[in-house]
């Protein structure tokens, strides 16, 4: 278990593309330090096995499939991370290689 002045309990978190790489890694930390964290992939089956690892882990984690350059699927993104965490988001990383539109950053600014 993590220090606790490293604690993120009680805060949330969305990691773009968290089932591999840098982003899987950055999961694993936020949720390790007690942080809740939705992440998104393209990949529906990796996304599932990585939420599923996450669980047994005793992680606070859930995913949704979505192709960011898609507008609809990034406003269904926020519209799912806004229910999920009762409208408010801590922790935005960017870890998927790709352009967000400014707007798209400005409504995650805005949730808070």
């Amino acid at each position: 278990m993590a220090e606790a002045r490293w604690s993120l309990n009680g805060m949330t978190a969305l990691v773009t593309g968290g089932t591999r790489g840098i982003g899987y890694a950055i999961v694993e930390e936020l949720a390790g330090f007690g942080a809740r964290v939705h992440t998104c992939s393209r990949n529906e089956k990796e996304l599932n096995d990585r939420v599923l690892e996450w669980k047994s882990k005793g992680f606070q984690v859930t995913g949704s499939v979505c192709e960011l350059s898609s507008i609809s699927d990034r406003k269904k993104l926020m519209e799912t991370v806004s229910s999920l965490f009762d409208g408010k988001l801590n922790i935005l990383v960017r870890s998927r290689n790709a352009s967000l539109p400014r707007e798209f950053i400005h409504r995650i600014a805005r949730v808070n």
